[in-house]
């Protein structure tokens, strides 16, 4: 299911059974945890040399005797790919030859994934916008959209701070990625060949440019790299695009085909995983879930996400969209430890009415962090921008700058970096199962690990050189920093904190600072809009805010 607020057309069915078929062992295998070159790249063990993080059986393939076994089966049995990690295979027949599988002594046991397979419909090919139309929709000189959601996450000063991603590779497991070879505003992706790879897990072959745009509109939130008209939070960075998600139904061979992509992520060597999809309820035959599944530990891809985890890689994923219906809680795999799972807000940090709650049914607190979900900026196929809202695009949003803000501490654990962002969050001191931590800040997660040599940008500031700017911006009850513009610095400075209706909350005097950032602690605000006035004799600069 796609986390996104949206309805999908029907289309004609044909039939085709696929089932999760588990073995018993690894005994007689030809590959060895001593010879990990022979199934894993440089890459992904470079991945896990840098966090200690060693090969271990559950990395092996399965046993290719085994999968030959299946296949020489009456009945002709199709094995579609193979899971190291579940030592399982995916393998379409009927059910008289599952029977003959489930009977080989090799087989524990197997699962049916699906009842019927949708055929999609074609997708028309984009329509190319001039770019002197598309240029219309900025709302910024730069970032063009992007800007608000960019600036919510601290992304502008991560970029301005030299950190756009590059080195890093993403995986993006979505629907589909129409138009992703066309729009201009990606375009780069092809030019820089950081389009490292595509894999379509629903219809096999390689071919992504196809199906369900919402995979195009999630790449865009991060590797869109048009100045002046829209820039994501990783436009350096590196991309593998698979389709892992059906539309034209919902059963759980979309989880099977999500574990296939993350092991095939791991070989390849990524570091990220961007996941905008969640499962709770299927089409019958199905088993749907309930919200006592939701342990991290039942569904097929919150167990591959775990998996994901354990080998080093930083899965961001959806919190949900079921906030304001029945279900309300997290799906999976948001469900599952040691991942991202993220929230919705809007622009001024508030809890999107739809995004999903927690905790886990285990207890755990979830989501993890938010970003900009209501109303966030992505491209359509056709490369012109529209606001879309779901906690579809707070992740990809959120996982661009995980990205970035891993490149500029490349010494981290991928569970350092979650930490380091959860522990600056807006909300790190009171984390709940609405936000989580709160609304993460490059800069505030940045400048904590490196306190003798922080970084002094002002790319967070959205007016001119000489504004005041203040970070972190949504803010909660943890201390405040000032960049002053050159004419505040030198001088002792007078604050004056108003609420929404004029009033005066807070006020204080602070020393003078040659540098262009002076700490501020607040008295406890309540959540809402606030303005800072900072003058030093007769000049004076606002910054507007928001508490949380």
């Amino acid at each position: 299911m796609l986390n996104v607020l949206a309805t999908v057309p029907a289309a004609a069915q044909g039939t085709v059974r696929r089932h999760l078929v588990y073995f018993r062992d690894k005994a007689g295998t030809p590959y060895s945890v001593a010879q990990p070159q022979a199934f894993l790249s440089a890459r992904s063990l470079l991945r896990r040399t840098r966090q200690g993080i060693a090969v271990q059986p559950r990395d092996l393939p399965v046993n290719p005797a085994y999968v030959a076994q299946v296949r020489a089966l009456a009945g002709s049995p199709q094995v579609i790919y193979t899971s190291r990690w579940f030592n399982a295979a995916v393998v379409s027949c009927d059910s008289v030859t599952l029977a003959r599988i489930t009977a080989l002594p090799t087989v524990r046991t197997a699962t049916t994934l699906n009842r019927s397979y949708r055929v999609p419909t074609p997708t028309p090919p984009p329509v190319q916008v001039p770019a002197t139309v598309a240029r219309t929709q900025a709302t910024r000189a730069q970032y063009g959209p992007a800007f608000r959601q960019n600036l919510q996450i601290g992304a502008l000063s991560m970029h301005d701070a030299g950190f756009r991603g590059e080195g890093m590779q993403i995986a993006v497991f979505d629907a589909g990625f129409p138009g992703v070879d066309q729009i201009s505003a990606l375009q780069p992706l092809f030019l820089e060949n950081r389009m490292a790879s595509t894999r379509n897990f629903v219809d096999g072959g390689t071919n992504v440019y196809t199906r369900n745009s919402h995979g195009t509109n999630c790449l865009s939130a991060m590797g869109a790299n048009e100045t002046g008209f829209y820039i994501g939070t990783a436009p350096k960075a590196t991309f593998h695009l698979c389709i892992t998600e059906d539309i034209y139904s919902e059963h759980p061979i979309e989880e099977a085909n999500w574990l296939a992509a993350a092991e095939y992520a791991d070989s390849a060597g990524v570091d990220v995983i961007s996941s905008s999809l969640g499962y709770t309820t299927f089409d019958l035959p199905s088993v749907s879930y309930t919200y006592a599944d939701m342990n991290g530990r039942t569904a097929i891809s919150s167990r591959a996400a775990t998996m994901a985890a354990r080998v080093g890689m930083l899965v961001v994923s959806a919190a949900g969209n079921e906030g304001d219906d029945p279900w309300h809680y997290i799906s999976a795999p948001a469900d599952a430890d040691s991942i991202m799972s993220v929230a919705a807000v809007d622009s001024s940090g508030n809890h999107a009415y739809f995004s999903s709650y927690g905790p886990t049914s285990d207890g755990r607190i979830k989501p993890t962090l938010a970003a900009m979900g209501l109303a966030a900026a992505v491209l359509a196929p056709n490369g012109t921008a529209f606001r879309g809202s779901g906690t579809s695009y707070a992740c990809p949003i959120l996982a661009g700058m995980v990205a970035g803000f891993w490149q500029a501490n490349p010494t981290l654990t991928a569970q350092q970096v979650i930490v380091a962002l959860r522990s600056t969050a807006s909300q790190a001191t009171v984390p709940d199962n609405i936000l989580g931590y709160g609304i993460p800040n490059f800069l505030a997660a940045y400048n904590a690990l490196h306190p003798t040599a922080p970084l002094a940008t002002t790319a967070s500031v959205p007016a001119a050189s000489d504004a005041l700017g203040l970070f972190p911006n949504p803010s909660g009850d943890g201390p405040l920093t000032l960049v002053l513009p050159a004419a505040l610095r030198g001088q002792a400075l007078r604050v004056r904190v108003l609420d929404a209706r004029g009033a005066v909350v807070d006020r204080q005097q602070l020393p003078a600072t040659a540098g262009s950032q002076a700490p501020l602690q607040l008295a406890h605000l309540a959540k809402g809009a606030y303005t800072c006035e900072v003058s030093a004799g007769s000049l004076r600069r606002t910054v507007k805010f928001v508490q949380q």
